[in-house]
């Protein structure tokens, strides 16, 4: 039988948590045109003499707080993804994982496929919710290399799984191993993008424009990164059977002085604590490994802030990391999509 390549894509890591390796990274993933979404060479200027080298100093800091004694804790467990799924998919498929930016290298992933001649490629986003700086850019850089192979194979890419059952029950039973009923208000905070990409993204002229447009899903809004998370949160809260009125959805880790998508974590958060509301429980269903932007901006950053605004508790919800569901979702995704003949 033909061998199926599947191929597992994080957006990235330091490949060390020194400020030369952050600012190796923030140079490459910032520099992507569908991360910073503006002419090439502001772009550049922008990145390469402003952001990378003042930022890399204090995200170092901060990548020193979760790096492991074995690495990157995203990096392992990409890898601890990759070798469960390839056991449980089976010889007859070779499962590789990359980085859309720095190590395991993509082009490397891609390379050890095609020596392998696979029969058909099967990519695998590891975002839940399609945003062009996330999805769209994985697909376009898998693109852009396979179409220099003079040989190419069968290629098909997962888009997103806003609402995938396995992933939905996985968070469910993270957050049931806190006591639900003795919260005041669940928050789903997902990774923020500026509102212009959201409105690009839109090719009907509907985005931000027609009242509570994310608040379901429909044939206009279908690729919405917005309505796609607004999406997640549903499929949660109704497993869990939470009221309308006890939970808020809104969108973290801005950066620059453009409008991002609204309301941001860290307002919400404040109001909370003002309105009375001060045992909050955190979901951050964009992720789906434990990583900078939940382990240190939530769990200590957000949390700091709303202790010292007079909260009590706030919780974060553990992330799928290598959660057997998890596993079993890809493998699904996986499996609808291998051509066996």
């Amino acid at each position: 039988m033909k061998k199926i390549g599947v191929l597992l894509v994080n957006l990235g890591t330091p490949d060390g948590p020194d400020r030369g390796a952050v600012y190796r990274y923030l140079k490459e993933f910032l520099s992507d045109g569908r991360v910073i979404d503006i002419p090439w060479l502001p772009r550049n200027l922008l990145v390469k003499g402003i952001i990378a080298p003042f930022r890399s100093g204090s995200s170092a800091k901060l990548y020193k707080r979760v790096w492991t004694e074995d690495g990157s804790p995203l990096k392992l467990s990409g890898y601890s993804v990759k070798e469960k799924l390839q056991k449980s998919l089976g010889d007859n498929y070779h499962v590789e994982l990359a980085m859309r930016y720095q190590s395991p290298a993509l082009p490397q992933a891609l390379d050890n496929l095609k020596k392998l001649n696979v029969s058909q490629i099967i990519v695998i986003p590891m975002f839940p919710q399609y945003a062009s700086a996330t999805t769209g850019s994985v697909h376009q850089r898998v693109m852009e290399l396979i179409s220099k192979w003079q040989s190419i194979p069968e290629v098909s890419f997962a888009n997103s799984y806003p609402d995938n059952k396995y992933i939905i029950q996985a968070f469910v039973e993270n957050a049931r191993k806190y006591d639900i009923d003795s919260y005041d208000h669940f928050v789903f905070s997902f990774h923020g993008i500026p509102q212009r990409q959201l409105t690009k993204a839109c090719h009907n002229d509907h985005c931000l424009k027609v009242e509570n447009c994310c608040s379901a899903i429909k044939p206009v809004n279908q690729f919405c990164y917005s309505a796609q998370c607004h999406q997640t949160a549903r499929a949660i809260v109704n497993e869990l059977k939470l009221e309308k009125e006890h939970y808020t959805v809104c969108f973290q880790s801005r950066l620059g002085y453009d409008d991002w998508t609204q309301p941001y974590t860290s307002d919400v958060l404040e109001h909370l604590v003002e309105s009375g509301k001060k045992k909050v429980l955190v979901f951050s269903p964009a992720f789906v490994a434990d990583c900078l932007e939940t382990t240190i901006e939530i769990g200590y950053e957000y949390k700091e802030e709303f202790d010292e605004a007079g909260g009590e508790a706030l919780d974060l919800v553990e992330s799928l990391n290598d959660n057997a569901l998890w596993i079993q979702s890809i493998k699904d995704m996986v499996i609808k999509r291998a051509i066996l003949a």
